[in-house]
C-alpha cells in the first residue's frame, strides 16, 4: 500500500520520516479554520476526515491516505493559527501562566476498501508566566504564525513549557505512537 500525506505541513512530515515510512506528499486544500469554537473531539475529527477525503479523487486505489488536525486549546475553546502578530500575542497571553491542551485528530483511509479511521490524541501543557520581553522575542526569533495557539514547542532554545503530560509529537503535530496504532488496524 501506498502511503499519501494529506498535509504540507514540514512537522508531520519530518515524524513520519523519522520514524521509517515513506510517502508522497498530496496537500490538502480543505478550510480547516475551527478557531474559537468550543472544543469536542469529534469537531477535529471531523475536520482531519475532511482533509483526507479532500484529497481522495486522483488516488489510487492501493493507498493509504494520512491526515491530521492539531489544534490548542485553552479554556475549552479552540485556537487556531494566528491571523496577525496581535493575535499571537494575544493567545501567548492567554496561555502564559496555565496549563491547555493539545489535540491532534488522525485520519486514515484505506483507498482499497473504503475503511476509515479516526482518533484523536490529547497532550497537557503548562506554560510559565510569560513577560511580554518573552513573547515578543519568541515572535520576533520564530515567527509561528503557522501553528496552532502561536507556538511551536520543537523550536530552539523554547522555554516556555514547566511541564507536558502526554506525548511531545502530539503537541508538534503528528502523534506517532496514534498514527501506528491506528494504521496497524488498517
Amino acid at each position: 500500500m501506498n502511503l499519501v500525506l494529506a498535509s504540507a505541513s514540514p512537522r508531520r512530515r519530518d515524524i513520519l520520516r523519522q520514524n521509517g515510512y515513506d510517502f508522497k506528499i498530496v496537500p490538502s486544500l480543505y478550510d480547516e479554520n475551527i478557531s474559537n469554537k468550543p472544543f469536542t473531539k469529534g469537531l477535529v475529527e471531523n475536520c482531519a476526515y475532511n482533509k483526507a477525503k479532500s484529497i481522495l479523487k486522483g488516488i489510487d486505489d492501493n493507498s493509504i491516505i494520512i491526515s491530521a488536525d492539531t489544534v490548542v486549546i485553552c479554556d475549552n475553546i479552540i485556537l487556531g493559527k494566528p491571523n496577525d502578530k496581535d493575535n499571537a500575542i494575544k493567545m501567548l497571553e492567554n496561555l502564559s501562566n496555565k496549563t491547555h491542551f493539545v489535540a491532534t485528530a488522525i485520519c486514515l483511509i484505506n483507498t482499497k476498501t473504503g475503511k476509515i479511521l479516526k482518533d484523536t490524541d490529547i497532550t497537557y501543557v503548562t506554560f510559565k508566566k510569560l513577560t511580554n520581553t518573552d513573547i515578543l522575542t519568541y515572535l520576533e526569533k520564530h515567527k509561528p504564525y503557522d501553528k496552532a495557539g502561536s507556538y511551536g514547542i520543537q523550536d530552539e532554545d523554547f522555554d516556555f513549557c514547566v511541564n507536558i503530560k502526554g506525548e511531545i509529537d502530539n503537541v508538534i503535530g503528528f502523534p506517532i505512537k496514534l498514527f501506528k496504532k491506528l494504521y496497524s488496524q488498517l
